[in-house]
């Protein structure tokens, strides 16, 4: 594609959008070859696009950041890829064995993991969501820890110093963690700076980090920061996720479950 060769700036950053918004990611020879111009000039312009958050620097090129700013409801996010959610909720729910504590986090996955616990089994469960609470509350064999804290109504959820402080008396085998934007090479994160606090502390308690998200959650990122890739162990995911997001995850050393 000589004919980018003589082209502008800002005509050759157009084009490298362009090429992120088809295929997700640009490589930095590729692009040198495709507009006539030296790779130096190519990094160039993706260091001005990271600023702009735009891309993500990756080795060799960089990948679309698709932010995610907006703090949906529960309500809102039922509607949202509830199929691959049931999917994920019961590959995560399997994991659980019997006299084990875990930690489902607030959220409409791990609502699904709460749906499918088996009832008959003996295990501790540890939430501040206060949907999954009711959820529960029938399941004779389930020993279910509340935290103190302030009620958050957009996600049901209890948050706060006081919450914080009470998961820091607890340890458990198994965090089940919803999230709403993973980037391989950032991290975890969520809209909401308090559920990020806690996510946290939670993550810190926990021997075991199990991340459960639907697909459309990858390449996004988030107001606020929950933890680098290095803090999770296992990733389970629909089947849409993309090739190259489970081949940086695996390289990391997490068990990537796909549904």
């Amino acid at each position: 594609m000589n004919e980018h060769a003589k082209k502008s700036t800002v005509s050759r950053r157009v084009y490298i959008i362009d090429q992120l918004n088809t295929f997700g990611q640009v490589d930095v020879a590729a692009l040198s070859k495709a507009l006539d111009v030296s790779e130096v000039t190519i990094r160039n312009d993706l260091g001005k696009l990271e600023e702009q958050h735009v891309l993500i620097r990756a080795r060799g090129g960089a990948i679309k950041v698709d932010r995610v700013g907006t703090d949906f409801s529960l309500s809102d996010k039922n509607k949202q890829h509830l199929e691959e959610k049931k999917r994920v909720g019961q590959a995560a729910a399997a994991l659980v064995r019997e006299g084990e504590t875990i930690i489902l986090d607030s959220g409409t996955t791990t609502m699904e993991i709460a749906r499918n616990l088996q009832k008959s089994m003996p295990v501790t469960v540890i939430t501040n969501a206060i949907n999954i609470v009711n959820q529960l509350n029938e399941h004779e064999n389930v020993n279910i820890i509340v935290p103190g804290g302030v009620l958050r109504k957009k996600s049901q959820s209890l948050v706060g110093t006081t919450a914080e402080e009470s998961f820091k008396n607890y340890h458990c085998d198994k965090l089940f963690l919803a999230v709403d934007g993973f980037d391989p090479a950032y991290g975890i994160s969520t809209p909401n700076l308090e559920e990020a606090h806690i996510n946290r502390v939670m993550i810190d308690i926990s021997y075991q980090v199990i991340v459960v998200t639907d697909s459309s959650k990858f390449r996004k990122r988030c107001l606020a920061f929950i933890a680098p890739v290095s803090k999770i162990h296992m990733v389970i995911t629909d089947n849409r996720i993309l090739p190259d997001d489970q081949k940086k995850l695996e390289n990391a050393g997490i068990k990537v479950i796909i549904v």
